[in-house]
C-alpha cells in the first residue's frame, strides 16, 4: 500500500535550525526569574523601541481590516531615511522574508548560491528549501572574505547569487567597499545584508542600488530600532526586479502593528540613533575589557556584538558558567566556531554585571 503522506525527502533528512529562545523559556530552563536574566545572545536592542511606538500601538485603529499590501506609508518614510526611491523598496516580515523572496525570485532546481561562512546561517539554511545548491567559500582566519575563492566558485558553478553580510554576523567585521565592487563585476547578483549597518563606521550601499543592476541590499528594523519582536525588514532592489517581486510577495506580509511601529520609529530616528551610539560605546567597552581577560580573545567589531575566541575551557562550558549567573550569550556548535562565543552589547548596567561575573571567573 502506498504511503498517503509524502513530504520532500530532502526536508525529512535535513537538520533543523536552532534559534535563540525567549526570556520566559530561558527562565524556565535556568530556574531563575525573568527579571534576573541578562539576554546578550541575539543582538537585540536592550533599550527596546522608541516611546513613540508604544503610543502608536496603544491607539492602533482598524485591527479588523487587512493592512496595506504595499506598505505605502512605511516605504515613503523608509525612502526619506535611506535617500532612495520608495519604488525600489520592498518590506518584509524581517530581513528573513526578503532572503526567501530573493531565493524564490532567482533560484530554479539545480541553481547555486555562494555562501561565505562563518556568517548568518539563514542564507545556507534557506537556499535548499528553494532547491538551491549552497557553495560554501569559507572566510579567512580573520573572517575576511576569500574574494578569489568566491570568484572561482561563481564561475565554476554559474552561481546566481552571492550572499554577503556586512558587518558580518557573527564576526562583526565589514567587507571593504573595494571587495564588493570587485565582486559586482562577476556574472551574478550580490546580496549585501546590512542588518547592523547603523552600528558601523561605514556608508550603506543602499543609494548605489539604482545604478547597479546586480546589487541587492537588505536591512532591518530589528536591531537599531528595537523591533525584533514585531519582524520588520526591507530590501532595496534594482528597479528591473521590483515588478517581479510584487508578483511573489505575500499580499499582507507586514501586519498592522508592525507597520505602525516601524513608521513611529522612523519619526524618532534621532532618538533611536542616540541609543545606537550608546550601544556602540558599550561594545567598545566590551572589546577593551575582554582583551584583558585571560580566557577571551575578542575580534574587532563594527556591529552591536563582539565575537571572542575562548581559551582555558570549552566555549560551551563558558556559556554555561555565564548562564548559571543569569547571563545568556551565544555559543556556536559549528565548524570554525566551536571555541567561540558571541556577546551582544547591553545597557550600561547589564555590561557592568557581565564584567563583574567575568572578572570573578578570572580571579576565583
Amino acid at each position: 500500500m502506498k504511503e498517503k503522506v509524502r513530504i520532500r525527502r530532502d526536508i525529512a533528512s535535513m537538520s533543523a535550525y536552532t534559534p535563540t529562545a525567549s526570556l520566559d523559556v530561558f527562565a524556565r530552563r535556568l530556574g531563575l526569574p525573568v527579571e534576573e536574566l541578562i539576554k546578550l545572545d541575539a543582538n537585540e536592542n536592550p533599550f527596546g523601541p522608541s516611546p513613540l511606538v508604544s503610543e502608536a500601538l496603544a491607539k492602533l485603529p482598524n485591527m479588523q481590516v487587512y493592512p496595506d499590501p504595499e506598505s505605502g506609508k512605511l516605504r515613503e518614510k523608509l525612502a526619506d531615511y535611506l535617500d532612495v526611491p520608495a519604488e525600489q523598496i520592498l518590506c518584509g516580515a524581517g530581513a528573513d522574508e526578503l532572503i526567501e523572496l530573493t531565493l524564490q525570485l532567482f533560484i530554479e532546481p539545480g541553481d547555486a548560491i555562494v555562501n561565505s561562512p562563518p556568517t548568518f546561517a539563514m542564507y545556507g539554511f534557506d537556499a535548499p528549501l528553494y532547491h538551491g545548491e549552497v557553495i560554501d567559500v569559507y572566510r579567512h582566519d580573520d573572517f575576511s572574505l576569500d574574494v578569489a575563492g568566491i570568484e572561482e566558485a561563481v564561475l565554476r558553478h554559474n552561481a546566481k547569487l552571492v550572499f554577503l553580510c556586512s558587518p558580518n554576523n557573527p564576526s562583526g567585521n565589514l567587507t571593504p567597499p573595494a571587495e564588493i565592487k570587485r565582486l559586482l563585476e562577476l556574472p551574478t547578483t550580490i546580496v549585501v545584508d546590512e542588518a547592523y549597518i547603523e552600528f558601523a563606521e561605514a556608508e550603506s550601499l543602499a543609494t548605489q542600488v539604482a545604478d547597479v543592476p546586480n546589487l541587492i541590499v537588505l536591512r532591518t528594523m530589528s536591531k537599531w530600532a528595537g523591533l525584533a519582536g514585531l519582524r520588520v525588514g526591507y530590501g532595496i532592489f534594482p528597479p528591473a526586479l521590483m515588478p517581479q517581486l510584487w508578483k511573489i510577495k505575500q499580499p499582507y506580509n507586514i501586519n498592522v502593528a508592525a507597520d505602525v511601529a516601524a513608521q513611529a520609529s522612523l519619526d524618532d530616528v534621532e532618538f533611536l540613533l542616540g541609543r545606537v551610539d550608546e550601544l556602540v560605546e558599550q561594545r567598545k567597552r566590551l572589546e577593551a575589557a575582554f582583551a584583558e581577560l585571560p580566557f577571551l580573545c575578542p575580534y574587532p567589531s563594527q556591529a552591536n556584538f563582539v565575537l571572542n575566541r575562548v581559551f582555558g575551557m570549552t566555549a560551551e562550558d563558558f556559556r554555561d558558567r555565564l548562564a548559571r549567573a543569569g547571563i545568556i550569550v551565544r555559543y556556536y556548535n559549528k565548524p570554525r566556531l566551536y571555541d567561540h562565543i558571541r556577546i551582544s552589547a547591553g545597557r550600561l548596567d547589564q555590561v557592568d554585571r557581565l564584567l563583574e561575573v567575568l572578572r570573578a571567573l578570572a580571579n576565583p
